[in-house]
């Protein structure tokens, strides 16, 4: 049976490359040919995609949604879910995350790709049953939930056929292993993967980053394993910190067992137009070449591209660039006493900014941010392994402040409602609700400038008496 493959080049693609900046205009610029390419699905929305519309592109993220499915007529699409946190960094309220999965497959999702960075099913659990629910009423919804790969003494092949198990029986129609930070090794694949095969019925993805350079042989030994869908990345937005090349999987695999089907021309076309979108930001300074390229010390710092470069800009900004290798040699250390959660947004950046402090101020943890706080007293959710205890106390001033155990969303009072009432002067529909829910005071900003009255044509009278 072929592979099926999922495009990212319209949501991760331009994400990981150069900060989600690609318009509506040139997200549909490629998307009638895309649309005909044959491909499982298209991944369009989600991630970081919402935050950049209303904060930087001066679009409305439903709006585009609802574009890209006018437009896009024979293929399904995908988005990116973060569990509990939705596409915001911090957890929101069950009425809020129910609504946002209810209204993202009225706009044209087809499927919901969920995870939670800290592989807290307790943080899935919503989302997961508020698709179940909504696919019975639109007829689309499919649930897939996605394991947050990383690696540690705690995050063995074990962890993850036990974490996939609990998973299928939470009401998952397909499973993925999300390997933010590229540093799934190619032998590592094909164990992951045949195990995962082995113990559930469902379906897996693989999706993993180009950054350490090995994405590609990760991915053939993951095909050799039994895996059924690949995330790759047509080929101008492909490679360095996105997802390997569409196009030289469809040409690998022709004419072997794992033939794709797809329509090469239709590919190229859609590249070339692309490579147009591509050359724009390569040449307004948005892209950098050093992207496009591989840094295999992610594999020895375990540290996924993106923050790599927000370390950087940390240090740069701070005069510091010389510290870089103490930073680097401190992330492994970090994570390692706050239980090895995974670099994924938004515990990568908490984890590198703590790295930070504690190079800068030559004194471990005296510095502390507030997400970090946070983090240890549970409110993200539970940790993959116990904090260490003389690091907990002191970021707990002597251990004073409460640590929950519980789901944190359970603390969370209805919001919709409330917020709905409180921005009933400017809203127009629920989605603008769920803006404002997610990024209240970037939204209002946005929606107040949406909705302001268009300046009234002056009329000029001319009396000639």
């Amino acid at each position: 049976m072929g592979i099926k493959i999922v495009d990212t080049c319209l949501r991760d693609g331009h994400q990981s490359l150069f900060a989600t900046r690609m318009t509506t205009p040139e997200v549909l610029s490629a998307l009638e040919e895309l649309d005909q390419a044959g491909y499982h699905a298209l991944e369009v929305w989600g991630g970081a995609t919402f935050d950049a519309c209303i904060r930087f592109l001066n679009e409305d993220p439903w709006d585009r949604l609802r574009e890209i499915r006018k437009n896009c007529k024979k293929t399904k699409l995908q988005m990116l879910f973060r569990g509990q946190n939705i596409l915001g960094y911090k957890h929101y309220a069950d009425d809020v995350v129910d609504k946002f999965v209810e209204k993202s497959i009225e706009n044209g999702i087809d499927i919901i790709r969920i995870f939670d960075a800290l592989n807290d099913i307790r943080n899935l659990k919503c989302a997961v049953d508020s698709t179940n629910k909504w696919k019975k009423v639109f007829g689309r919804g499919h649930c897939q939930i996605a394991l947050s790969y990383t690696t540690s003494p705690v995050h063995t092949v074990d962890y993850y056929v036990e974490l996939a198990k609990e998973i299928e029986t939470m009401g998952a129609d397909s499973l993925c292993i999300k390997d933010m930070a590229g540093v799934l090794l190619p032998n590592d694949a094909f164990e992951l993967v045949s195990r995962l095969k082995a113990n559930t019925k469902l379906p897996i993805e693989l999706h993993s980053h180009c950054t350490g350079g090995i994405a590609e042989m990760t991915y053939m030994k993951a095909i050799e394993a039994g895996v059924d869908i690949i995330d790759t990345a047509l080929s101008p937005l492909s490679g360095g910190t996105s997802q390997p090349s569409t196009e030289a999987f469809v040409y690998a695999l022709a004419g072997t067992k794992y033939d794709t089907k797809m329509d090469i021309k239709m590919l190229e076309k859609a590249a070339n137009k692309m490579t147009k979108v591509k050359d724009r930001y390569i040449e307004n300074g948005e892209l950098n070449p050093k992207a496009m390229t591989s840094n295999p010390s992610i594999l020895k710092y375990q540290v996924p591209g993106g923050m790599l470069s927000n370390l950087m800009s940390q240090l740069k900004n701070q005069g510091a660039m010389d510290r870089y290798e103490e930073v680097l040699n401190e992330v492994p250390k970090v994570r390692k006493d706050l239980g090895y959660p995974p670099l994924v947004t938004p515990l990568s950046q908490m984890v590198g900014t703590q790295a930070v402090m504690n190079v800068m101020t030559g004194e471990r943890y005296k510095m502390v941010p507030k997400e970090i706080n946070e983090y240890v007293r549970g409110l993200y959710g539970k940790t993959p392994a116990p904090v260490d205890p003389e690091v907990l106390k002191k970021i707990l001033n002597g251990g004073t402040a409460k640590v929950i155990t519980h789901r944190p969303a359970d603390d969370l009072a209805p919001q919709f409602e409330e917020l709905k009432e409180k921005y009933k002067d400017l809203v127009r529909s629920d989605e603008d609700v769920l803006t404002c829910a997610l990024f209240e005071n970037v939204a209002v900003k946005f929606l107040q400038n949406k909705y302001k009255p268009k300046e009234e044509a002056v009329e000029i009278n001319l009396y000639i008496g």
